[in-house]
């Protein structure tokens, strides 16, 4: 199956989340059954990167939000641990620091980007300052209004440089996130991730939903789209995601550089220290 035709929203176009079912899971019904899917998608990753990172002409960056608890961290673990981390990073926007303030809100943002050669993943983005600043009324309509066209024009440089900008949104349900709640508070190990406003927040629900819907219809363009990945189950989103991000770098066209040396004349040196090496070997012996 296409995901990325299935799951991709056309610029211009209209989004109702409502209308999308987090719980849809494809033609694999578990799991285990997708394993091997999965697998083959991360490994075509590994193969892409290490092609990105050999010729560096261009760079990609992989954009994650989601409600709390939607899945970034895991997608992070369970997809992009497949990357080499020498060409690999992973950039988390916490709530702006005093300084980052004192600056537009793209300040913070675009030192963070990939450079050629690179893929750089954002979890949460540029995007919180359309989205929790309008939810919590942290700067007027106006202000927030503004910023489609100036993440418009940001994404846009960008991809005129040589960036492929891909942005998914990990939907999941309500019902969904109170369960992963549950999760965290019965795992030690997890329990560190709950804060309090894991469930102040849900209070906000609704206009989280009208601002996603409105952020991803006003920026998802040609350059920079926007996929609505169904992820109540963690797999599949995981398979979505691989495969949409690997098939979008295979039609990348990368191709290896040629070597900077000349290769006979290394091979020549090559059979003569292996011939030295030998001779070596034998008057020793």
């Amino acid at each position: 199956m296409n995901f990325r035709k299935k799951f991709r929203i056309d610029p211009g176009g209209k989004l109702s989340l409502a209308r999308i079912d987090p719980d849809y899971k494809g033609h694999h019904e578990t799991a285990e059954a997708a394993e091997e899917e999965i697998a083959h998608y991360r490994r075509k990753l590994t193969l892409l990167q290490a092609l990105l990172y050999a010729e560096k002409k261009q760079s990609v960056l992989i954009v994650l939000q989601a409600v709390d608890a939607g899945g970034k961290d895991g997608t992070v673990n369970h997809v992009f641990s497949a990357l080499n981390p020498q060409g690999a990073r992973v950039v988390a926007f916490k709530q702006p620091t005093s300084a980052e303030l004192a600056h537009d809100f793209l300040w913070r943002v675009h030192p963070h980007v990939p450079a050629k050669g690179e893929i750089t993943i954002f979890n949460r983005s540029h995007y919180e300052d359309i989205l929790v600043a309008r939810v919590h009324k942290l700067v007027d309509k106006a202000t927030w209004m503004a910023r489609y066209e100036h993440i418009r024009a940001f994404e846009k440089l960008l991809a005129e440089s040589g960036t492929t900008i891909l942005k998914f949104f990990l939907h999941i349900s309500k019902d969904e996130q109170l369960a992963r709640f549950a999760e965290r508070l019965d795992d030690p190990c997890r329990n560190w991730k709950i804060s309090e406003s894991d469930y102040t927040e849900r209070e906000y629900w609704d206009s989280y939903m009208a601002a996603f819907e409105a952020a991803i219809e006003r920026t998802s363009t040609k350059h920079a789209p926007w996929y609505v990945v169904p992820a109540n189950h963690k797999w599949f989103r995981n398979l979505a995601v691989s495969q949409i991000v690997a098939d979008t770098m295979e039609d990348l066209r990368m191709t290896y550089p040629k070597p900077s040396v000349d290769l006979a004349s290394i091979r020549r040196q090559y059979h003569a220290a292996v011939t030295e090496q030998d001779k070596a070997k034998h008057e020793s012996g």
